[in-house]
């Protein structure tokens, strides 16, 4: 069972971030200061430590150098997260901006905990392969593909890969298509580690997650006084990944303000801080990711069309998970492995009919759905055998045809679906407007989201295709 430390000067943060790890099958040890867990642990005897950066006494960071190798997780506030990117520098394995949900916390712990196994079990792995806050939903590792990192061997996978070990070298700026819960973080993490600035830092921007009043502030950084509360200056993003990689996911959401000044960067090579009137050089590698039509907003003035042709210069299309066949039972062995070992489990396996529905579900949440999926299933099983109701993909399980689907459980799915209001006449984007609209008023954004089986990150670009605003604040708070 992995041992991990957490540093952490607030007693309610530490005590309910305490209680999610030990639910989660974890050993737990607690100090509210690097001087504390100093005079009371060995600290290069854990396996993880997740400290806050600003701690009294010293800094967070100090735990980097006292671990002797032992990775740190560093968490910050938002308005930190600069200093998060320089501790990132100082040899921090990982950050996460506060306020987090349980899932983002967990997700990050298990995959620097499995990267940090593969770095001393792999002696040809390197360190800088880990830099970077990265979702983790899709991050199994291949064999054939160790050094790209996904999962498959579908003809359409295939021609990514060849393509990524083409691009990858070179500076050009990439375009990274795919629907939501794709992979496109981890082909911009590809494209970064097999490249020249792989030991430089890559910096990963959701554009959809900043409020747009701060975009351009957190992106380009400020001088002092360039705004109400600017007590400071400050260097932006891009600035932090001058020498390495800007990954911005969901570039669509960009306002055109800084869609302009982004133009500048790729220009000109330089930044302007706003308030100021000094243009300073940067030597960064754009790396651009979405699931909307680009070239389409382009048209319609909703986005630039010249930075549409900047960021267009080499475009890499994943294909959904529905579209590559037998890599999805593939990536579903690989999902059970993992979440079997997290919960100290090697006996389980999965039905005929699990397999079954995981082939024909059209999974519209990707790897992510999928990856949520068999976290369920596994921890609602009560025996060797995960059954397909245990996924919790039951909506579906009416339309299967197959002579070798065992007709008991069927009826059982079919009964398990009546049990709930109907939809067999419902489109997979009706049934979730429905959902959403039918119980977001006694529903938080997390139970939503993990009612649906996807991310809050999803169920937010979800929510923005298809036209469902969010309930204003009341009394429910995602």
């Amino acid at each position: 069972m992995p041992h991990i430390l957490i540093v952490e000067d607030e007693t309610i943060i530490r005590s309910a971030l305490r209680r999610l790890l030990e639910r989660n099958q974890y050993e737990v040890s607690e100090a509210g200061s690097v001087q504390e867990a100093q005079e009371r642990f060995s600290i290069p005897g854990f396996d993880l430590i997740v400290s806050d950066l600003r701690l009294p006494g010293a800094p967070g960071t100090e735990l980097i150098k006292l671990g002797e190798g032992t990775p740190v997780l560093i968490m910050t506030s938002y308005a930190s997260l600069r200093s998060a990117v320089d501790s990132m520098k100082m040899g921090a394995v990982d950050y996460i901006a506060k306020p987090f949900d349980h899932d983002e916390m967990l997700q990050a712990v298990a995959r620097i905990l499995r990267d940090h196994q593969a770095l001393k079990s792999n002696l040809g792995a390197t360190p800088e392969h880990t830099t970077g806050a990265q979702p983790v939903s899709d991050k199994a590792t291949d064999t054939s593909n160790g050094e790209i990192g996904i999962i498959g061997s579908s003809p359409s996978m295939l021609e990514l890969y060849s393509k990524i070990r083409k691009v990858a070298p070179t500076d050009s700026n990439v375009l990274i298509q795919g629907e939501s819960g794709t992979g496109k973080e981890l082909v911009a993490r590809a494209l970064h580690n097999l490249s020249k600035r792989a030991k430089a830092p890559l910096i990963s921007v959701n554009c959809a997650a900043i409020p747009e009043t701060l975009i351009e502030s957190e992106l380009f950084g400020h001088e002092k006084g360039a705004f109400t509360g600017a007590s400071a200056a400050r260097a932006g993003l891009v600035e932090a990944a001058d020498g390495g990689t800007l990954f911005l996911d969901e570039i669509g959401e960009l306002p055109l303000e800084a869609q302009a000044r982004l133009l500048r960067v790729l220009q000109e090579g330089e930044i302007r801080r706003v308030g100021s009137v000094q243009s300073q050089k940067v030597d960064v590698r754009l790396i651009a990711a979405t699931h909307r039509d680009l070239k389409t907003l382009a048209k319609t003035g909703q986005f630039r069309e010249d930075l549409y042709y900047r960021l267009h210069v080499i475009a890499l299309k994943l294909p959904a998970l529905r579209e590559r066949g037998k890599d999805v039972l593939e990536i579903a062995q690989a999902f059970l492995q993992r979440q079997s070992a997290r919960i100290g489990r090697s006996d389980l396996h999965f039905a005929a009919n699990a397999e079954h529905a995981i082939r024909q579900y059209p999974w519209p949440g990707n790897v992510r759905e999928l990856e949520n999926a068999i976290e369920r299933a596994v921890i609602l099983c009560e025996s060797p055998l995960i059954t397909a109701e245990l996924l919790g993909i039951d909506v579906e399980l009416d339309d299967m045809e197959d002579d070798d689907f065992d007709s008991s459980m069927s009826n059982s799915a079919q009964t398990s679906n009546n049990s709930h209001e109907p939809t067999e006449d419902l489109s997979l984007e009706d049934y979730f407007q429905h959902f959403v609209l039918e119980h977001q008023d006694h529903m938080t954004e997390t139970e939503l989201a993990r009612k649906l089986g996807i991310s809050r990150k999803c169920l937010w670009e979800r929510r923005q295709r298809l036209g469902i605003p969010r309930r204003k604040s009341g009394a429910v708070n995602g």
